[in-house]
């Protein structure tokens, strides 16, 4: 394993798995969602994004967490392994929630220097709420990851798809440490 994309909806553990992968290999973890988001919730644009992107890329190994499926072409031109996330919707939107609720709670910075924190208006009450998005986008990263996976594009490219904590801490453990 040398450069590893983690996937999976928002709320599945993709940016947990990919700190342990990171830790037990000493691969640098890249996490999408910094690259992505500015100050007060602003976005990139695509080319302020790719050019970001492939800077943080532009070493030998490394873990990157996140989706963005308009990035494929750039995070997967390299990618050697894609680890997909893929636990059950009830285990997913309990972990989303879960999540949310504790990062109001603690008003934590995600991003240093952004500002972003979530609040409970927003996480809870929003049409911008997290649990909302991952409601609405579990069955399409499904479909979509499932087709890529069969996608002759992707050749190239070793998937492991995890269903349960259970095959993730197997499959964790299955790490060999450099």
């Amino acid at each position: 394993m040398e450069r590893i994309n983690v996937v999976g909806t928002s709320g599945s553990g993709k940016s947990t798995v990919a700190r342990a992968i990171s830790e037990k290999l000493g691969y640098p973890y890249v996490e999408f969602d910094a690259l992505y988001w500015g100050k007060n919730w602003s976005e990139p644009s695509d080319e302020i994004l790719f050019n970001r992107l492939r800077q943080a890329l532009d070493c030998e190994n490394w873990v990157l967490d996140g989706n963005y499926s308009r990035s494929i072409p750039i995070k997967w031109a390299r990618v050697t392994h894609v680890v997909w996330v893929d636990y059950s919707i009830t285990r997913t939107l309990a972990q989303a929630i879960s999540r949310a609720f504790v990062r109001s709670y603690r008003r934590q910075e995600l991003w240093t220097g952004t500002g972003n924190r979530e609040s409970f208006r927003k996480s809870f009450m929003s049409r911008d709420s997290i649990i909302l998005w991952t409601l609405k986008t579990y069955r399409k990263n499904r479909h979509q990851y499932e087709m890529l996976m069969q996608d002759p594009k992707y050749l190239h490219v070793n998937f492991i798809r995890l269903r349960s904590r259970r095959e993730t801490r197997q499959f964790l453990e299955s790490i060999s440490s450099r």
